[in-house]
């Protein structure tokens, strides 16, 4: 209530029905029964997941008036555009807002910037510019469509924002098209939190009556609310579906692999060796591929080129990540044995490794090295660091030496590049001896990064502690061992 006890103009997003809820009850009254797992033969790459959707609300309204820690205000590069979203925002704001938003001076196509929320009930307000559609550069509009909502949640999460609130970013005078534009939002929103999950506990697409039916029916494809959705939303989904972050796959840079390179596909098998064969050799695929057990021999004695060994790795590469964004990986998701925190001291991104949360004897490890790769890949495009905690791990949590070795050679050359170090907290003094001879017999380049931890006041000094999420256990064991001055370090959550 306003000073004046009418009721407020703003909406408690916690008021809110769910993207569930909605579904639940119909499911209560019509008496419908879930799809039994063993029923499933093909998972959708958007597996349901209802902690994921448990975060999600659709509200046809107006986002200017939600209460959540920010919300999104479409905009140009000058962050002057007036479209029904941003005067609804500029006037519920107030005038402090220009004025702030003068100092920013403007936003780049993609970008995102905050701002105050002033007299709104959202805490902070995020500004993108979406991209002007035009068919002939499509590519380059979805890259950029992508880049706004990406680059928004990216900024909720280095902001520790609790909820936020989406325009349709796609503005009607920038002509992009609805349903291909709600594509690229609901998996890009999907892909971040299948990775980011922990950061938000809520999203709200706020849509008007024009763009709430294509809404209700695409998010069923990105957000399934039971195993029956999923599979019937699974032939509805487009042919792209982004890489594992919802980005948009450039088909330009991409090997179309046919059954037979060079014969268009209306040829007749019938035609036989009365065909035209003059094609063979002079096909793209056959120029770039050359002839394969040539090459074979070649490796195998030492006489390829060293350009040529990287292609053949990064190909390799290549298909351990398209499988990696196919395969339902939930399961090695839900161990949490590798998950990204924040910054060490330089800036550089910190992953975690837990020893003692891999059970090596019960998992899949070929699905743990595409969880991996799934994880890893656009980290590794920036400097990083890892921290390997080893905590009371046993023979049930040991890494086999092979397993290490594949990872190692399976990875694409950013990894080794960018990692910068690799901290083995509570080792012992038998995996001091392993990683010796691991790093000194087996791999290469990667002894120098390794930094052997004892305690964690020796990991503050890189990394500080508000920076890192530490498992309950590791504090607990860290006090006991090296006294009682963590204590004062409060827990993180169950992980």
């Amino acid at each position: 209530m306003d000073p004046l006890g009418a009721p407020s103009q703003f909406v408690d997003v916690d008021s809110l029905p769910g993207w569930t809820d909605a579904y639940e009850a119909k499911q209560l009254d019509s008496h419908q029964n879930p799809v039994e797992k063993a029923q499933v033969g093909v998972r959708s790459p958007f597996p349901y997941r209802k902690d994921i959707n448990a975060k999600i609300i659709l509200w046809k309204g107006d986002v200017a008036l939600l209460n959540c820690t920010a919300i999104v205000n479409t905009s140009n590069e000058s962050l002057t555009d007036k479209n029904p979203v941003s005067e609804s925002i500029f006037m519920h704001a107030g005038p402090d807002l220009r004025d702030e938003l003068q100092k920013l001076k403007g936003c780049r196509t993609g970008e995102a910037k905050l701002t105050k929320g002033f007299n709104l009930a959202a805490r902070f307000i995020i500004h993108t510019v979406g991209p002007k559609y035009k068919s002939r550069y499509r590519t380059a509009a979805e890259s950029s469509l992508y880049s706004c909502y990406r680059n928004v949640l990216q900024l909720a999460k280095e902001q520790a924002m609790c909820s936020v609130g989406f325009c349709v970013i796609n503005s009607l005078k920038r002509c992009y098209p609805l349903e291909d534009a709600t594509h690229i939002a609901l998996r890009t929103v999907r892909r971040f939190l299948e990775i980011h999950g922990e950061t938000l506990e809520k999203v709200v697409f706020a849509v008007s009556e024009l763009e709430e039916a294509t809404y209700q029916k695409l998010l069923p494809l990105y957000f399934p609310r039971s195993l029956e959705e999923e599979i019937q939303s699974l032939p509805y989904l487009p042919a792209d579906i982004g890489n594992a972050e919802g980005e948009p796959v450039v088909p330009e840079r991409q090997i179309r692999i046919t059954e037979k390179p060079g014969v268009p596909d209306d040829a007749s098998d019938e035609e036989g060796l009365e065909a035209d064969l003059s094609f063979i050799g002079s096909h793209a695929f056959a120029r770039m591929e050359g002839d394969v057990d040539k090459q074979r021999r070649l490796i195998l004695q030492g006489q390829l080129s060293e350009a040529a060994l990287q292609k053949q790795h990064q190909r390799n590469y290549n298909r351990w990540l398209c499988q990696a964004r196919a395969e339902d990986l939930s399961d090695i998701a839900s161990l949490k044995a590798l998950y990204q925190t924040g910054v060490d001291n330089c800036g550089r991104t910190v992953m975690v490794v837990v020893g003692r949360n891999i059970p090596v004897t019960l998992i899949d490890m070929e699905k743990a090295l595409l969880y991996f790769i799934h994880v890893m890949d656009h980290i590794a495009v920036k400097e990083y660091v890892l921290v390997y905690f080893h905590t009371l791990t046993n023979d049930y949590n040991q890494l086999d030496s092979n397993f290490l070795k594949k990872l190692y050679d399976v990875v694409d050359a950013k990894y080794k590049r960018n990692l910068k170090a690799l901290y083995f907290v509570h080792p012992t003094f038998r995996s001091k001896v392993s990683a010796w001879f691991f790093t000194t017999f087996t791999v290469s380049g990667l002894k120098d990064k390794i930094h052997y931890v004892e305690s964690l006041q020796q990991l503050f000094t890189a990394i500080s502690p508000e920076q890192i999420d530490l498992p309950p256990f590791v504090l607990e064991y860290d006090a006991r061992e090296n006294g009682p001055y963590y204590s004062s370090y409060p827990p993180s959550p169950d992980l």
